[in-house]
């Protein structure tokens, strides 16, 4: 029938190394972004550099922290990119896009509007997400599970 899918098609199938390959890109990129919007991100939090220094944070937590979240993000992009269609790094990149805008800047823009936060500190903030989830994307949509093939809607083992 035209237009359905078939119950075959409607199961994920995660290949875990691009999952892993994507948020180990989205970690780099968030040091990369982060630190050439650093000063404007200290000024939006209203901190310096010496304050954050001094704050004895355990960096194994907040990169750990930081890998596993990009992960689980990779791992939602990926179930939505294999759900939709077929698994494209278009379409990825548009379930990432779209997942952005449904999760991520609504609810930043939520939190930013009660906490009277800058529009400068939303934009890097919100914007780093938008291009990390459309890179995660790319990748989990691009790398599909080896052994698996597409044809049409449906999916079969090769």
């Amino acid at each position: 029938m035209e237009g359905t899918i078939s119950m075959e098609a409607k199961r994920v199938r995660q290949n875990y190394l691009a999952i892993v390959v994507a948020a180990v890109a989205c970690f780099l990129l968030e040091a990369a972004w982060y630190s050439f919007f650093l000063q404007g991100w200290l000024d939006g939090i209203g901190r310096t550099q010496a304050w954050l220094m001094s704050q004895g944070v355990n960096p194994a937590l907040q990169y750990g922290t930081a890998l596993i979240s990009a992960a689980l993000i990779a791992t939602a992009i990926s179930c939505v990119t294999q759900l939709t269609g077929p698994q494209t790094a278009l379409r990825g990149m548009k379930a990432a896009a779209l997942l952005w805008l449904g999760f991520v800047l609504t609810t930043w823009a939520t939190e930013y509007v009660f906490e009277v936060r800058t529009y400068a500190l939303f934009a890097i903030n919100t914007g780093f997400w938008l291009v990390g989830m459309v890179v995660m994307g790319a990748i989990v949509g691009a790398w599909k599970k080896p052994g698996l093939k597409e044809q049409g809607t449906e999916r079969t083992k090769s």
